[in-house]
Order: structure tokens, then sequence, then C-alpha cells
């Protein structure tokens, strides 16, 4: 079970105690969970019952009672804990399979992992000046909230830098819009498209850009272009490259990821949680408008990957044959790739196979 999954379980248990007439209270949108904080109990918790005490006029001890009662019967789920004022914790059953689904899901919808229809009812339009910043970021934040489902529009004061095409960047219209429009209006860059193109590049510039909120100033320096760990670009993308390398390498060695496994070592686990949050980030960045949350989660799975890598080689060494093991760190690793491959695609920056 996903995280994913669990908020949509915990949902359909607040519909179930409201249709039953346990509960009298409106049904949220969605309901959010969270990974337990050190020192808690359970993998997930959720604040839902404090949520709905309100408007149920119930001590939120009692609603946690009533949602307990529902979420303990679902598959997948080994415990359900009342913790503090009302605080839901969850303990999932078989941790591997959890895990399993979550590379089974990364397989499924390559690159498309993490998208959804959270957002299909929303049409959207935003504004922004002819400045390269806000016109990257713009194009940016329509890719996450078209991958959530929404639909929208973008518009410049001023027709566009005939230059930003060479990011990707396109505009649906300019000029003043008849009614006040929602902007997008980060720090500027400080210099134009055509200037940072001749520098850097379309992907340290887009990289750039994005990487800081849009609130801070974006450093444009030649360290984007860094070939070394000190580069999170860099990082980030030779993490990519490097999952790919691992699966040639197995092919050459005859053999690929398992579909059947997921890796139970120590180090497996933050990679293993950060694929199972990537969806929730996603989401996140979209409803906030804000692609350098994606950015910093490529960054985190990046970090993760190669801390995994190195404690748990996924390719056998010398005369070592492959094993189970082998192949189950290679999906995770091929998972990764996946996953990486996909979050430098919504923020238009491209993923080489070779570095």
């Amino acid at each position: 079970m996903t995280p994913a999954d669990l908020s949509r379980t915990v949902l359909h248990a607040v519909r179930r105690a409201v249709d039953e007439n346990a509960l009298r209270a409106p049904v949220p949108a969605r309901v959010r969970v969270e990974r337990t904080r050190p020192g808690g109990s359970g993998d997930y918790a959720c604040a839902v019952a404090l949520q709905l005490a309100g408007p149920a006029e119930l001590p939120a001890l009692e609603v946690a009672r009533i949602l307990r009662e529902r979420v303990a019967a679902e598959p997948g789920i080994g415990r359900v804990e009342i913790t503090g004022p009302g605080f839901l914790s969850f303990t999932l059953d078989a941790p591997s399979d959890s895990d399993l689904a979550v590379l089974h899901a990364v397989r499924e919808q390559g690159i498309a992992y993490g998208h959804g229809g959270a957002l299909r009812d929303e049409i959207l339009q935003f504004h922004h000046a002819r400045e390269v910043r806000a016109a990257v970021t713009a194009h940016a934040v329509r890719r996450l909230l078209v991958s959530q489902g929404a639909r929208v529009r973008i518009t410049c004061q001023e027709a566009g830098d005939p230059e930003w095409s060479r990011l990707g960047v396109t505009i649906d219209a300019h000029g003043t819009p008849p009614v006040p429009l929602p902007r997008i209006r980060p720090v500027s860059a400080g210099a134009t498209a055509g200037e940072l193109l001749e520098r850097l590049g379309a992907d340290a510039v887009r990289w750039g850009l994005l990487r800081p909120a849009g609130h801070d100033r974006a450093p444009l320096g030649d360290d984007l272009l860094v070939q070394g760990e000190a580069n999170p670009l860099f990082r980030v993308r030779y993490a990519h490259a490097r999952a790919r390398a691992l699966i040639r390498g197995a092919a050459a060695l005859g053999f690929t990821s398992a579909a059947d496994a997921a890796p139970h070592e120590a180090p497996a686990r933050p990679l293993l949680d950060l694929l199972a949050d990537h969806p929730g980030v996603l989401l996140a960045a979209a409803r906030h408008r804000a692609p350098d949350r994606v950015a910093r989660q490529l960054e985190a799975v990046a970090h993760a990957f190669f801390d995994f890598h190195d404690s748990c080689p996924p390719l056998p060494s010398g005369d070592e044959k492959p094993s189970a093991a082998h192949r189950s760190r290679l999906a995770l690793a091929e998972a990764a790739g996946t996953v990486l491959a996909g979050g430098l695609s919504l923020l238009g920056i491209s993923a080489p196979a070779h570095l």
C-alpha cells in the first residue's frame, strides 16, 4: 500500500462513517497522511479526526475511534492506533508488499509515475512579465499542473522573447488581460535568455532558474556546468545515467530486474520511501506552483540512490553469479532512474542515458 493508497483508504472510511450516520460531518476532498516522525508509532500518521471533530461536534478521540474501526478492517492495514489528542497511526501489513507495489507502479507508469487526476476539475490561467525566469517558471508550473489533470493557459505581458523557444517555453497569448490574473513573478534572473543560453546551455539554465524558490535569487554561475558531485544538476543526471548503465550491465550478464521482490537491506529504505512519496511531492508542487520542490525531491532521490548503490551493488562482482538480491536491487535502481527521468522531464530538462 502506497501513501496515496492509504490516503484513499482513510477517506473511504470517513465516507462510510458519514453514510452510516456514525459521523455527521462534511467529507473532506482529500485526507493527508504523513510518515511518522522519529519517536512516533506506526508507519504513517493522520490528523483527520482532529479536522473533523469540530464539524462533527464530537471529541477528536471519539472521531478517531469511529474511523479506526473502519480503517483497521481494510486490506493492507496491520494495526491502527490512536495517539495524542486523536491522531491515527497506521502500521501497514507486510511492508515488503507495500514496497513492491511502489516498484510495480513505477514500472507500469514509467516517467508518468506520480501523475494523476487530483486537479482534473481545475481550469487555470496565469500571467507573467516578459522576463526569462518568469517565463521558464510559468512553463514548469503548467507542466506540473497538467500532470495532475488541470487545464492551464499561460499569457505574457508582451510578445515573448524568440530565444525562449530554445528553452522549450511557449505562451498562449500576450497583452494586458481584461481582468486581473494570478501572476507568476519570481525574482528576476537579471539577464536575458540569450545571454544565459550562450554561457550555460538550456538544461543548466532551466535548472538554475527553477531550483531556487521563486522568492530567492537564482544563482546562475558557471558552477552549473561543473561535472562533479558538488553540482546538484550533474548529480541528479548522473544518478539517472548510472541507473541506465546498471540495466545495460545486467543485460550483458544475462539477467534482468525482479518483478516480484523489493530489496530488504537497510540502505534501500530511504530510497524506497522517497519513491513512495514522489506522487505526493508532485501534487504538492503543482498545488503550490513550486517547481523547486520537484528539484529538491530529485536531489534527495539521487543522494539516496548513490547511498544504496554503494552499499548494495546491483551487479555481481568478479566471479559472483547474479542472485535474487541482485535482481531486486536492480529493480529499485531501475525505478529510481525512471523517477529521476520523469522529474527532469517535468522541469523541461533532458535525462541522458550516458554522461
